[in-house]
């Protein structure tokens, strides 16, 4: 039995996983946490906390499981290797190091979308999904279908949602990736709109007809691609590493 947990992204709770359900091949067990802060789950006093984000996560996050994160929910995870016990491996997706490039989302422009963001925050997100999907095939179909899923509510508070931001914009995993506890694999639409040309180059696997959102546009590409990559990760696990703070 592999374990896959699916880790969302900025502004989208877990149900934005709901349309790989049906393209899961027998022995694999799929599970699809809320980020604290999401889909009503409560959210630390300090929602920008990596360490309280770390222990609202433990059990969510067991060192038997592949963990899958998708753009700011990959940024997290890899965060989350320093603090929690090592999975079997870690699967990015469209994400790298870093959300901002110069040749993809440049600082200058995720500062503006900050100020935006403090001055309208429904407007923004509804903005944000929109760009998140313009590399897709098919944008405005897409769209329709996050809609169908998510609505047009925000999937997380204000504060959360401002602390997402501001790992965007701070958050970098580099040392991280450079020596981490178990494999890290990452993953990419061809036409993401979000990250560099190189970023894309560089992922291991490479999702044609796909931009930031795979899992809207191409879900059983993605699942098949998940299962590929989460069978190359090894059964052994790692030394658990506890958040000193952490009351568990």
């Amino acid at each position: 039995m592999t374990r896959l947990v699916l880790l969302s992204g900025w502004g989208c709770d877990a149900r934005i996983w709901q349309p790989l359900a049906t393209h899961w091949p027998v022995g694999i067990r799929v599970e699809t946490p809320d980020w604290p802060g999401y889909a009503g789950r409560p959210a630390p006093t300090d929602p920008a906390a990596l360490d309280a984000v770390a222990c609202a996560m433990a059990a969510e996050l067991p060192a038997d499981a592949v963990w899958v994160g998708w753009s700011l929910g990959g940024l997290l995870a890899a965060a989350l290797l320093e603090r929690l016990p090592a999975p079997r491996g870690l699967i990015m997706i469209g994400m790298g190091p870093r959300f901002c490039h110069p040749q993809g989302v440049p600082t200058r422009e995720l500062a503006a979308f900050r100020r935006a963001f403090a001055r309208d925050p429904d407007a923004t997100l509804a903005h944000f999904r929109r760009w998140q999907l313009s590399g897709e095939p098919a944008p405005r179909s897409v769209h329709r279908r996050l809609r169908d899923l998510l609505g047009d509510a925000p999937g997380a508070d204000t504060p959360t949602l401002a602390a997402g931001l501001d790992w965007l914009a701070e958050l970098d995993v580099s040392a991280a990736l450079a020596a981490p506890p178990c494999p890290v694999h990452t993953l990419a639409g061809a036409d993401d709109p979000l990250l560099a040309p190189s970023r894309v180059a560089a992922a291991d696997r490479r999702l044609d007809g796909a931009g930031h959102c795979p899992m809207l546009s191409r879900p059983d590409t993605l699942a098949a691609a998940l299962v590929e990559l989460a069978r190359e990760c090894p059964r052994d696990g790692a030394t658990f590493r506890r958040p000193e703070a952490c009351p568990l």
